[in-house]
Parts: structure tokens; sequence; C-alpha cells
């Protein structure tokens, strides 16, 4: 007797982006059976031949228009129960998207996509609900030790733009003094000469981030200290 298991894979991708100070995901509509109507988290059937990473990286970028951003495998779902349709297991990457590279459209089983504050999501269709809570700790997790942090930023940033960044995702407000002191400590910052005026302040030193100053600093395991 042949007990083995009809299973199908997909992958679903937790796209992240800061906007208005407010740490939001990426959700969609579902246009098709099963939960035709509620929302969910993108995602896809792999392709035959097609590797996981590719995969993930079609899902993005037929949501967002974007490529070459963060993107990160997160976990694999497998539970039996998850999908009606059968035994579907699916492995959950997490991305990180900058709020100036973004081109939101609605994928071909989607009725419509849209940003929600990742405090205030909708219920959501099959375990969305439990990966979307796995890729908020990895990525809080991360923020202290990895460049998670610069990637939801544009190429150029002020000071102000980078802690409110930080703070977002950590959810809490950090000392400004004692932000700055670290992170330019770490000398993982360019500075450009270059100005850009936030309201009736006066204008603020834009900055972008040295990522091969970085990486000399995972290699020497040296954390950002932000807390």
């Amino acid at each position: 007797m042949n007990d083995r298991a009809d299973i199908q894979l997909t992958v679903d991708v937790v796209i992240f982006t800061v906007r208005a100070e407010s740490l939001r995901v990426l959700l969609v509509r579902r246009g098709v059976p099963p939960f035709e109507g509620a929302w969910a988290i993108p995602g896809g059937f792999v392709l035959e031949n097609e590797p996981l990473a590719e995969a993930a990286r079609r899902e993005l970028a037929e949501e967002t228009g974007a490529s070459d951003v963060y993107l990160e495998q997160l976990y694999t779902f497998g539970a039996p129960e998850r999908d009606p349709r059968g035994r579907v297991v699916t492995v959950a990457y997490f991305a990180l998207v900058p709020p100036d590279r973004l081109d939101i459209r609605a994928g071909s089983d989607a009725a419509e996509a849209a940003w929600f504050d990742v405090a205030r999501v909708p219920e959501l269709a099959f375990d969305h609900a439990e990966v979307l809570d796995a890729a908020l700790r990895r990525l809080r997790g991360k923020v202290g030790y990895s460049e998670v942090g610069f990637e939801l930023l544009p190429e150029r940033f002020t000071l102000s733009e980078l802690q409110a960044v930080f703070e977002t995702i950590l959810g809490r407000p950090l000392d400004k003094r004692n932000f700055r002191r670290k992170v330019k400590l770490l000398e993982v910052l360019v500075e450009h000469d270059e100005w850009e005026r936030q309201g009736a302040s006066r204008p603020a030193r834009l900055y972008s981030f040295a990522r091969d100053r970085f990486e000399t600093l995972e290699e020497r395991e040296t954390l950002f200290p932000f807390w």
C-alpha cells in the first residue's frame, strides 16, 4: 500500500516597507478559492524546475515591480490542514523594499493589493497570521546586528530618517544622541555634501549605506550596539 502524500510546493513572501513612520506589510485580496475575498500574503506555486529563491523573487516582482532587494528565506510551514486544497507545503520568505522602489500590482489570482500597518492587519487566509508573526520576529531580532534596517531606506537618507526606520521596526523610541553616536562609531555611513530640508527646521545632511564596510564588521563579528 502506498501511503505517500501528494504534496504540492508553494512560496509565500512577506513584503515589508516603511511609510509615514509605520512598518507595513503588503497583502493581497484573493480573487479565487479557497478563501476567496480574504486577505493573504502574496505567494504562489513553484514552477517545475524552478529554484525556490527564483520563485520567491518572481512573486515579489509580480506584486511590487521590485527586483534586486533584500530577500531572506524564513521558515517552512507544512501543517497537514493548512490548505483545504490538499497537502501544500510553503517555504516562506521575507523581503524588504524601500518606499521609493514600489510599483504595487495584484497578481493573477488576486483581486487587489494594499499595504497594512503590521499592528492592524485583517484576518488572514490559510496560516498566514503565523507566517507574518514569524517574519516580524525575525526582522525585529535582526535589526540590532544586521543590515536589515538600511534595506528599508532610499539610497540617500538623513540620520533622522535612519533613526525613524529603526524605531519603527522595534516599535519603541531610541535616544537620539546615543543612537547617532553609536551609528557613527560603526563607520558604515558615507557622508554627502547634499542636504534635505525637513519642514521648518534647518537642512539635514544626506548619507548612504557603505555595504562593503558593513561586511567587514560582520567578518569581525561586530554587532550593531543599538541597545
